[in-house]
């Protein structure tokens, strides 16, 4: 109900105001720069564009289909997705006090494991994808 004793505008007096919803294109650069200060702020960065342009270009010249094309940028995504996360618990890291930051040392470990996770998930992946297309074009199977 209206102007119950719990809702800060029957304690003010006035009612509360709110925000214009964000627009979809704000929402989408909001997005795109986050993701540039990730890849812009973090070396390893570098290692993981690297192995997917690497994969994109073995998934081009091995003849793919469709299936193996959804495995390979999948495990793109969810490397890159990892590391993106990764960055940001560095990011809000380094912006703690000294002892704040020795109680939550912890969490800077498990997000450099879940990258070390999906990157050994993608490796597995992509050396059974590609192990598979280099079999059939070779025609082990036969």
């Amino acid at each position: 109900m209206p102007g119950e004793w719990w809702e800060p505008s029957a304690v003010v007096g006035e009612a509360p105001r709110r925000k214009p919803p964000r627009r979809w294109r704000d929402k989408f650069r909001e997005a795109f720069r986050g993701v540039k200060l990730g890849v812009r702020g973090h070396s390893s960065f570098f290692v993981h564009f690297f192995f997917a342009v690497l994969a994109v270009a073995a998934a081009l010249a091995l003849g793919c289909d469709l299936v193996e094309w959804c495995l390979v940028l999948g495990c793109v995504g969810l490397v890159i997705t990892a590391e993106l996360f990764n960055s940001t618990v560095e990011t809000l890291f380094h912006g703690l006090d000294a002892e704040t930051k020795g109680r939550i040392k912890g969490c800077l470990d498990i997000a450099a494991g879940a990258v070390l996770v999906a990157s050994l998930t993608a490796a597995l992946v992509g050396a059974l994808v590609f192990g598979n297309r280099l079999c059939v074009l070779t025609r082990v199977y036969e």
